[in-house]
């Protein structure tokens, strides 16, 4: 495992960001079908997708979600945070193979219970497809 450096309430400061930028996978959607039994075909059947609305198939939006929570886990603010709360709302689909762009930005800090607020976008080139707020509490000193 990686050296990772554990995060601190005391080194955030409103309006910061982190952003990655992921490419959602074919291989990635079955995983996450056999991993979640989220076995809906729209996410895996070809045929059926293409009778959709979306006329093919489309990733599940939780994947969307989950590169958030790796942000948070592994990122920004990083290990020893811990998820309170997150709302979603799922703007648009996100195509299998397409370029997901997420970024979470900190739009509130709670000194008392080391708790923080951060704004959480998902974009495929300029389009919103997931946006939502989520609250973390962060270890209180960096070590």
């Amino acid at each position: 495992m990686p050296d990772i450096k554990e995060a601190c309430f005391s080194s955030l400061k409103s309006g910061q960001s982190f952003t990655t930028v992921k490419m959602v996978r074919d291989e990635d959607v079955v995983k996450f079908s056999e991993v979640t039994g989220d076995v809906n075909p729209i996410h895996l059947d070809e045929a059926y997708a293409g009778k959709s609305v979306f006329g093919e198939r489309i990733a599940h939006g939780m994947i969307s979600a989950g590169y958030i929570s790796a942000i948070f886990g592994t990122e920004f603010p990083g290990p020893g945070s811990i998820y309170l709360s997150q709302s979603l709302k799922f703007k648009a689909p996100v195509k299998i193979g397409a370029t997901v762009e997420t970024t979470v930005t900190i739009t509130g800090l709670n000194e008392k219970r080391k708790q923080v607020t951060l704004d959480c976008i998902c974009r495929v080139a300029d389009k919103v497809v997931l946006t939502g707020e989520a609250r973390l509490m962060v270890p209180d000193e960096c070590k």
